[in-house]
């Protein structure tokens, strides 16, 4: 079935719902780090220890700055995670409401789009009238 303008303008406003209804929602990556902590009285200064971690941050970026979150518990951390995954989500529905958009706007016509005064002011070859 060929879309029609009908069927992409519901398809369209159907993914717009989607975005009203998205919940809580947050930039950026979360990252596992673990590490050594360089203190030479610490366990992970033994050979062999794996070290500290794993310690989850989340990075995004603010006004060009990357910004580093560290969490302070595992709650906190399973928030952040369902916040980013509603944000790639979003992102995915943004994606959406722009390919069904251009599908409309190589179906719509010129005609379409013209306000009824603009109508009037057209000639029957299509030229906009020189006679005020």
């Amino acid at each position: 079935m060929a879309d029609t303008l009908p069927v992409l303008e519901r398809q369209k406003s159907e993914v717009l719902r989607r975005i009203v209804d998205l919940g809580d929602l947050r930039r950026g990556s979360i990252t596992a780090t673990s590490g050594k902590c360089g203190k030479p009285t610490c366990h992970c200064a033994k050979s062999g220890d794996a070290g500290h971690g794993p310690n989850y941050r989340l990075t995004r970026k603010v006004k060009g700055k990357t910004v580093t979150e560290t969490f302070s518990s595992l709650g906190a951390l399973r928030k952040a995670e369902r916040e980013v995954a509603e944000f790639h989500h979003f992102q995915k529905l943004c994606e959406e409401v722009v390919v069904v958009s251009e599908k409309i706007c190589e179906l719509r016509t010129v005609e379409d789009t013209l306000t009824p005064q603009e109508k009037k002011r057209r000639t029957p070859s299509g030229r906009k009238s020189s006679a005020k």
